[in-house]
């Protein structure tokens, strides 16, 4: 483990060679079970205190890993450490973003910062863990550079992007992207707050993480890496869930589903929930109460592909107007809060509980020796449960998933909004059927704005006005470090080249007068992948609002019929053509206000020219003048 001679495989920058150079002593982890031993400290204590010495302060406890049968058990000593906070990113270089510079924020160039962490380091026992950011196949040679007390954070790196021993590297092995974990300096020069800046150049992007938890950088983090790195080749890591549908009659289909968070990307991969007597709630009326039921002998079988980030590599697409995609992650970084009882999650707890080897959990209730359970989570200062319990799984680990990480073509390109219950009486913008067909033109538009929508869990504010918020381009916009029009630009480029794969916009939570929650998107699963991903012209109706594109005129599923309610709301007697086009205006006002600002030369022709009909309320035949639909 301790074999100097490792260091000179690296080629690494300057500052980082003489600090790595000087540190205390370096560890090189050569399998990942010696990194796990290493999260419980010297002694291999059953719980071992994350502390570091501050100045001024003494000693200063960030977090403790417990010894669980099942595999070690993280938790922070203060709430906010127990999620990741949206504001931390600030850009270190000055190379263009619309993101903050670090020098705005804080008054004081990086390189200042960044000489005092190389600092740092050389008092520290540091591990130097390689890893491939983006996987196996496609992914980037990378380098994490972290303190010894805190393995359990390269440990969660490890687990999501796939161990890579030292063994494994060859000579001159210089890493794309580095992460730099140096914990103290949250206390020391942040007043507390996460902080994660990242600087980049033409062929290095480096996370530098002043925090502990493992989502800003170890998650996220590797995010923006691929996004940098996309904007540099020409492509784009997708947020998103992907699955192939395997139906009863043995054809198979790729769903990949989008949206900001809340969007229903985890629901894309759940089986349908059902009724205690296997009756399928399809919607319930909030007016009336009445229920509408569906009753299914088989559905389709799942095999999940990836869960949070899909990679859309230039090196994948192979001309075939599918898009290629493959799962940019090793390992899920899965929260648990919807599990709070034995029996809720029956497939993670039976991993969990039994796993063919450790896994590491976040914000859990961990008692050495015992058993760590999903269900028992980490009480707050609150009294209440923390929100954010996590444990990352490894993909192989999940039930009939897509082995591997190779790639595979996308059929259908679902894109998931949240929408309010809307009546005449109390109109809002939920009157999206249950399935819309858009062509490129508007699918590329919903992803500019990525509308958060109702009671978001992650908007404290969502009952307020329209409730809704734009997560920005592509929903991945909050982990990009360049500039909106770059990524709008990609994000257009890449369905333009991808026309064979079919878009459809889904709502959940309502339509119109009925609660439908994720329904509708289960449905719409099973109903396009019995359909082997095609729908004909003639089934489709266009929608009263331009910016849904086609609504479907009927929708049968094993023979029994959709209510058409649910697929044209304004068919509703409590929505009508009134409540709808009242509903319309909400939307269509908040998508103007959000895709303004990208009307400059920056981006390209064709999407200025999309977004100039959506400003003037153009017939949907205009953007299919742009780009017609691949549909007979």
């Amino acid at each position: 483990m301790l074999i100097d001679s490792y260091f000179n495989r690296f080629v690494l920058p300057e500052d980082l060679t003489d600090a790595v150079t000087n540190c205390q002593w370096r560890c090189y982890p050569e399998t990942k079970e010696q990194l796990e031993e290493l999260c419980f400290g010297p002694t291999h204590s059953s719980r071992f205190d994350v502390t570091y010495t501050i100045p001024g302060k003494g000693v200063f406890k960030e977090a403790e890993v417990v010894r669980c049968k099942n595999g070690p058990v993280v938790n922070f000593m203060e709430d906010y450490m127990r999620r990741r906070d949206p504001d931390c990113m600030s850009i270190g270089d000055d190379l263009p973003s619309d993101k903050p510079y670090f020098k705005d924020r804080y008054g004081y160039e990086f390189s200042k910062l960044r000489k005092e962490t190389m600092e740092w380091f050389k008092d520290q026992s540091v591990i130097l863990l390689p890893f491939r950011a983006g996987g196996k196949y496609y992914g980037y040679d990378s380098l994490m550079v972290c303190p010894s007390n805190a393995a359990f954070f390269a440990l969660s790196l490890a687990n999501m992007q796939g161990f890579v021993g030292i063994h494994e590297i060859g000579e001159n092995y210089k890493p794309r992207a580095i992460i730099y974990v140096a914990p103290p300096f949250r206390i020391t020069h942040f007043e507390g707050k996460q902080v994660v800046v990242h600087q980049r150049s033409e062929d290095l992007h480096e996370v530098f993480a002043y925090n502990l938890y493992p989502g800003p950088s170890a998650k996220k983090g590797v995010f923006s890496v691929l996004l940098d790195i996309g904007e540099h080749e020409g492509w784009i890591t997708n947020h998103a869930s992907a699955a192939l549908l395997e139906t009863p009659y043995e054809n198979e289909v790729v769903f990949m589903h989008e949206g900001a968070s809340g969007g229903g990307k985890s629901e894309m991969l759940e089986e349908i929930h059902k009724e205690d007597n296997g009756q399928i709630l399809v919607g319930t009326h909030t007016v009336s109460g009445e229920k509408h039921y569906l009753t299914l002998s088989e559905t389709c079988k799942i095999h999940p592909i990836a869960d949070d980030m899909v990679l859309a590599h230039k090196d994948m697409q192979n001309g075939s107007g599918h898009l290629v995609i493959a799962d940019a992650e090793d390992g899920w970084f899965l929260r648990m809060d919807g599990d709070n009882y034995y029996g809720n999650s029956p497939m993670y707890e039976r991993i969990s509980i039994h796993p063919p080897e450790p896994l590491e959990f976040f914000n859990m209730d961990g008692v050495p020796g015992a058993t760590c359970l999903i269900w028992e989570h980490v009480e707050e200062s609150t009294g209440k449960p923390c929100t954010n319990p996590r444990v990352i799984i490894p993909r192989e680990m999940i039930d009939n998933i897509v082995p591997g990480n190779e790639p595979v073509e996308v059929n259908i390109r679902s894109f998931g909004v949240r929408m309010p219950p809307s009546t005449v009486e109390k109109p809002n913008y939920g009157i999206m059927g249950m399935v819309q067909f858009v062509p490129i033109s508007l699918a590329w538009l919903w992803r500019l704005v990525c509308p958060r929508g109702f009671k978001n869990p992650s908007i404290a504010d969502s009952n307020a006005g329209s409730g809704l918020k734009a997560e920005g381009v592509g929903s991945y916009w909050p982990f990009a470090t360049g500039q909106k029009i770059t990524q709008a630009n990609l994000l257009l480029h890449q369905m333009m080249n991808t026309q064979a794969t079919l878009n459809v916009l889904i709502p959940n939570q309502y339509i119109g007068a009925y609660h439908i929650g994720f329904a509708g998107e289960w449905l719409v699963r099973e109903y396009l992948a019995r359909r082997t991903g095609h729908v004909r012209m003639k089934d489709l109706v266009e929608a009263r609002c331009p910016l849904f594109g086609y609504s479907l005129a009927d929708m049968k599923i094993d023979g029994q019929h959709i209510r058409r309610t649910f697929l044209r709301p304004e068919l509703q007697s409590k929505v009508g053509f009134d409540g709808y086009d009242a509903g319309a205006k909400i939307l269509t006002d908040f998508i103007k206000e959000q895709i303004a600002p990208f009307n400059t030369n920056g981006l390209n022709p064709i999407g200025r020219n999309i977004i100039e009909l959506a400003m003037n309320d153009a017939p949907l035949e205009e953007y299919l003048a742009i780009t017609p639909m691949n549909i007979r």
